[in-house]
């Protein structure tokens, strides 16, 4: 155990920047990070706001942050392929390699998985961590470590893709146009979706998705989003593939009246309670449901995607705060303003 300064999660409504005892023992298999940026994630945001998620209560105090990027200082016995001096992104959650979903590549969803800032797992918000190399992930020298911090919530827009199986030149949709439907879209447009239809209620988050060619923003309180699948793909048919990003218990008939016989429905956005979902209409039409918990296997892929520059994240940052001013940059995060995307935390 080690003495660091970090940003902690005291309890619900309550953050300090404070001295916390954490582990920072160097297994054979791991590295050791220095932190440099850090983003800042509606997760983290909630736990602060309302104390837990689900079944994950913060019951005592926890270093938030889990998107994260920084540079290698040490490494462990038996690790190859990186070294010291590397500059790096992390995937934060570390499952247990011998459990049954692992040994089926489904590592996301071992239920033995500890994610960083997920009680009782401490994040990354402090100024180095120990990490297992296996992942850890090297950033090409023209990513920038405000890029690397990005990896991680664009790798759920791959996930998304991938889950989709995106075809080149589908039209696809993507309901919500936050920070994950933003991801979502990008990484359906990059993976050979022709032109992939992005609709939301508030016009500042859909004029950051105008930016980026082959998203088409639809405003759905005063348009329809129908109407405008009926004009790109022929009227009563439908995209290819709609991805649910928004969360919202309301969007789930628009969802299915969207896409085309045969197509399919992604679901990536998490409802707060349960939602009503018509059975008979996803029947009648036979979709393909699939649904997304975080990711497995793809960062190396997000990585690529944005080295490639075929994703630009860049214009999604907000604006980057000290480490010292955290606490400013959580209680900016609480206000929700439409056009933060995403707001960043850069360490000592």
């Amino acid at each position: 155990m080690t003495t660091a300064r970090a940003l902690v999660l005291e309890k619900q409504h309550e953050l300090a920047i404070r001295d916390i005892a954490l582990d920072d023992t160097l297994s054979a298999d791991d590295v050791r990070i220095a932190i440099h940026t850090v983003g800042i994630c509606g997760s983290d945001v909630h736990y602060y706001t309302h104390g837990h998620i689900g079944p994950f209560v913060v019951r005592e105090p926890m270093v938030l942050g889990h998107e994260a990027s920084g540079t290698i200082t040490e490494c462990g016995a038996n690790v190859s392929g990186l070294a010291v001096g590397d500059r790096v992104c992390m995937e934060p959650g570390i499952p247990d390699p011998t459990s049954r979903a692992s040994k089926l590549g489904l590592y996301n969803v071992d239920p033995a998985v500890r994610f960083w800032a997920t009680p009782p797992v401490h994040g990354c918000l402090t100024a180095s961590v120990v990490h297992p190399a296996a992942y850890t992930f090297k950033l090409p020298d023209h990513v920038s470590f405000a890029e690397g911090a990005m990896v991680e919530p664009f790798a759920i827009g791959v996930q998304a893709a991938v889950k989709g199986a995106i075809k080149p030149g589908d039209t696809c949709v993507v309901t919500g146009c936050g920070t994950i439907g933003l991801m979502v879209a990008l990484a359906a447009y990059a993976a050979g979706a022709g032109r992939v239809v992005i609709s939301d209620v508030v016009d500042a988050k859909l004029e950051l998705a105008r930016q980026y060619d082959g998203l088409i923003p639809v405003n759905v309180s005063r348009d329809s989003l129908r109407g405008t699948i009926d004009a790109l793909c022929g009227k009563g048919w439908g995209a290819d593939v709609v991805l649910e990003a928004s969360g919202s218990p309301r969007v789930y008939d628009d969802v299915l009246a969207c896409v085309r016989p045969g197509g399919t429905v992604v679901l990536v956005g998490m409802p707060p309670d349960k939602v009503a979902f018509d059975i008979v209409a996803a029947q009648a039409k036979e979709i393909r449901i699939e649904t997304v918990f975080r990711y497995t296997n793809v960062f190396d892929r997000a990585i690529e995607m944005i080295a490639s520059g075929k994703v630009d994240l860049k214009p999604l940052i907000a604006e980057t705060f000290p480490f010292e001013r955290s606490v400013e940059a959580f209680d900016r995060a609480v206000e929700a303003r439409p056009t933060d995307i995403k707001l960043q935390i850069a360490m000592p």
